[in-house]
């Protein structure tokens, strides 16, 4: 007896195969963008990839089946890790358009502060280069501290400004373009005291021929004594005999001021500096010529440039009123000059600020313990002449001796004693 069911066991002999069995299907759940699961852009199925060219097989991840094979993950069947089975990376997904990423204004209040302090920093910087610059090229020459028996210190700061006949720097062309001769030395050719007062300043020019007293005074060079022997004579002669220091102690000792701080540049120095601020423009009253000096000007407003200037500040002889007339030009030159030299257009302006201080400080000898604030301070006072607020004048002269001007000794006191106590000048030169 056979125990085993019908159909088991019994060969082919009486059986029949059994029927097909179905199989569940077996889908991948969706993933939200369509072409990473066999759709196109447009929603469209795509051509149908076995998974073969990306390490799949039967829809598994590589990564997957290498860490169901006991590999590292990532590593699918050794082909590496994001490759596919031919070495090439997969493609990028594809990222859905959005909106551009926000960039975050400028922050301008930031910027300008930086603009600002660079501005600062660079003005700073030009300002103390152009100050050392400026101190290196000033001659500091004079020395105030040989100058003996001292007047007593006033309220105004007093200056002597001299402009000397020196040529020196002078080639033979400029000598004679100038006019200036080939005489050998320097002296005075002219000489004023500028004093700066709160009340105003004052410029009170001293002619050349003023009849003077030489007092006793210590050499410049050789340090020795010199008694006073009551010798009188022109004032450019003190100049002459023993230099800066000499005609400082002569001025101290025949007007009772002291002189704080001494001034002087040269011909060439002086010619200089007007053309290197385009010419002074100057209204002259009448025209005169003068062969000695180079002179030829007609009557009216015009521009003089560093040759006529030099012309117009030198000519006495052809002048009615002689050297008196020609310290009323040199006072009106130099205050238009100041003027003019001291306005926004240069001194703003490196194109003609450096040329003009380049052209004036050369030449020019100072004392030394003049600073260049002290050297500002005497060319702002010399354009306040002119601002209203200002006296010019000359030296007040009550007649002469040996064809020399004597000065009236009583205005002299007077307008020294308003200039020590700072008040307005009165005293007039007539």
């Amino acid at each position: 007896m056979n125990e085993w069911p019908d159909g088991y066991g019994r060969g082919s002999q009486g059986s029949e195969p059994e029927g097909a069995r179905a199989m569940r299907h077996v889908q991948r759940p969706p993933v939200p963008h369509q072409q990473s699961q066999g759709y196109d852009d447009h929603g469209s199925p795509a051509p149908y990839d076995s998974g073969y060219n990306t390490g799949q097989v039967y829809g598994t991840p590589s990564n997957q089946r290498g860490q169901d094979a006991g590999h590292p993950q990532g590593q699918g069947y050794g082909h590496g890790q994001g490759h596919d089975g031919y070495g090439n990376p997969p493609a990028p997904p594809s990222t859905p358009p959005g909106p551009p990423p926000y960039r975050q204004p400028p922050n301008w209040r930031r910027r300008i502060k930086i603009g600002a302090l660079v501005l600062v920093v660079t003005f700073v910087a030009v300002t103390i280069g152009t100050y050392f610059w400026a101190d290196s090229k000033v001659r500091r020459d004079v020395d105030l501290s040989k100058v003996i028996e001292r007047p007593k210190e006033g309220d105004c700061t007093t200056y002597l400004i001299v402009g000397s006949d020196s040529r020196e720097g002078m080639s033979a062309e400029e000598k004679k373009k100038l006019h200036t001769g080939s005489a050998d030395g320097k002296r005075t050719d002219s000489m004023m005291i500028l004093a700066d007062c709160s009340s105003g300043p004052v410029m009170v020019s001293l002619p050349r021929d003023s009849d003077v007293e030489i007092p006793s005074y210590k050499g410049s060079e050789s340090g020795k004594l010199f008694p006073a022997q009551g010798r009188r004579t022109k004032l450019n002669a003190a100049y002459a005999e023993d230099g800066p220091e000499l005609l400082v102690r002569t001025v101290e000792h025949n007007t009772g001021l002291r002189i704080d701080h001494y001034a002087e540049i040269g011909f060439a120095g002086f010619a200089s500096i007007v053309d290197a601020i385009g010419g002074v423009e100057m209204d002259i009253p009448k025209g005169f010529k003068d062969k000695k000096s180079g002179a030829d000007f007609e009557a009216g407003r015009q521009t003089l440039d560093g040759e006529q200037a030099l012309a117009f500040v030198r000519t006495r002889y052809a002048l009615d009123g002689g050297d008196l007339d020609r310290t009323k030009n040199q006072q009106k030159f130099l205050a238009a000059l100041a003027s003019q030299t001291a306005t926004p257009g240069t001194i703003l302006n490196p194109f003609k600020l450096y040329p003009t201080m380049g052209a004036g400080l050369d030449t020019l000898i100072v004392d030394k313990d003049m600073s260049l604030w002290d050297l500002g301070q005497m060319f702002f006072a010399m354009k306040g002449v002119t601002g209203g607020d200002g006296t010019s004048m000359n030296m007040p002269i009550s007649g002469t001796r040996g064809g020399n001007l004597t000065w009236d000794r009583a205005k002299v006191q007077d307008l020294v004693a308003q200039i020590q106590k700072d008040q307005k000048v009165t005293v007039t030169e007539k």
